[in-house]
């Protein structure tokens, strides 16, 4: 069952024939009065997250300017030393480069408020926004893989060592310069357990005076993760292309002193191509994790669970979905039964508080109902597997 706590547009007063009263389901629930201080939370969170974008798409803006004019260098640089390491960095650049626009795009469209058609809004663009620029990363990797293994095999080359020198160097400073602009926590602190205790009656403890703040997840309670999804793909391509810089910096010294060590050429860009793989992993995990509507990071069900069952007049729960729009932005549904003589605002109201408090979600929609013996026999009250 689906709670509106409102009185704007599209509320019971505007719809006085409708046959709101329990709405023909047994257990569901007409409230009378907002939900603590409305059902919503505190949304200034709100404010913050739109502070957050605008200083992501500020990062995201210089150092799309700065890969773009070195990536026309490195391209130059690279033609005039025949060097297939450099051009395969300025390749990397361009890849960069397009991802930054695609991440920009996605800020700009999850701005857009929701719509009747796409009512979460547009958020998850982030996502699909950071998946594009993974995949390329893919793309263009195994094209240059293919061009080293081929150089190797035919050694038919000739390397200008003193012009790769060069651009190597200066592409090692112009990424450590992206770097430093797009650099932000990459990592989205959150502790397993995910809860603080409960008492009997579903209020926290005082932690005591050497409590640190653990077992619970930080990023939630701020009401975002650390970090911007689409900065930090951005941030990941640049590093890639830091390292491989680097690698191209040492083939570069070596040929420069030992020309017929030129092989080191392809073989940096075979070694370091698959390192930048690599750095694809973890966000393209996480990146999956949304879009297949996996629990949170850092949100645990049993956690959830336990948090509920902890409530006073919560006799048993069911049907608990745990999902994210995008990170930082996680949603819960769950259907709470409840003792026969409870208040089901008060226990409402609880519930909401609660999850809003210890995990942050975005949004929370709770059902209430009075309990039923066969719901620990009912195949569909039951819990997922693990």
């Amino acid at each position: 069952m689906y709670f509106r706590c409102s009185t704007f547009p599209d509320s019971k007063e505007d719809f006085s024939s409708f046959p709101f009263e329990n709405g023909g389901v047994a257990g569901a629930i007409e409230l009378k009065q907002p939900v603590g201080a409305h059902c919503h939370g505190n949304r200034t969170t709100v404010c913050e997250d739109s502070a957050d974008k605008l200083l992501a798409k500020k990062k995201l803006y210089i150092a799309s300017i700065v890969c773009l004019f070195f990536m026309i260098g490195e391209v130059i640089g690279g033609y005039l030393a025949h060097s297939l390491a450099i051009m395969t960095d300025a390749a990397h650049l361009l890849t960069d480069f397009g991802s930054m626009m695609v991440s920009l795009f996605s800020l700009w469209i999850s701005s857009r408020p929701p719509t009747k058609t796409m009512n979460y809004g547009w958020h998850r663009s982030e996502i699909m926004g950071a998946l594009v620029s993974a995949l390329s990363i893919w793309i263009v990797t195994g094209v240059l893989v293919y061009l080293a293994i081929e150089r190797i095999v035919r050694n038919d080359y000739e390397i200008e060592a003193h012009a790769m020198l060069v651009t190597s160097g200066c592409a090692v400073i112009v990424n450590i310069v992206m770097a430093y602009i797009l650099h932000q926590s990459t990592t989205f602190h959150a502790h397993g357990a995910g809860y603080h205790q409960i008492d009997e009656d579903g209020h926290s403890p005082p932690p005591p005076a050497n409590h640190l703040g653990h077992g619970h997840s930080h990023g939630a309670l701020l009401g975002h993760a650390h970090g911007n999804t689409s900065v930090r793909a951005a941030f990941i391509h640049v590093v890639g292309d830091l390292l491989q810089s680097v690698g191209v910096m040492v083939a570069a010294i070596i040929i420069f002193f030992r020309p017929e060590y030129k092989i080191a050429d392809p073989i940096c860009t075979f070694l370091f191509s698959i390192f930048v793989l690599c750095t694809t992993v973890t966000i393209l995990k996480d990146v999956f994790r949304i879009l297949m509507e996996g629990a949170p990071k850092g949100i645990e069900f049993n956690s959830v669970k336990e948090v509920l069952l902890s409530l006073k007049a919560v006799k048993a729960m069911h049907s608990l979905h745990l999902w994210a729009l995008t990170v930082g932005q996680s949603l819960v549904s769950v259907h709470i039964a409840i003792e026969e003589n409870a208040d089901p605002q008060v226990v409402l109201k609880e519930a909401t508080d609660i999850l809003q408090t210890k995990f942050g979600f975005y949004t929370t929609t709770i059902q209430v109902e009075p309990y039923s013996e066969d719901m620990a026999h009912c195949t569909h009250c039951q819990d997922p597997l693990d």
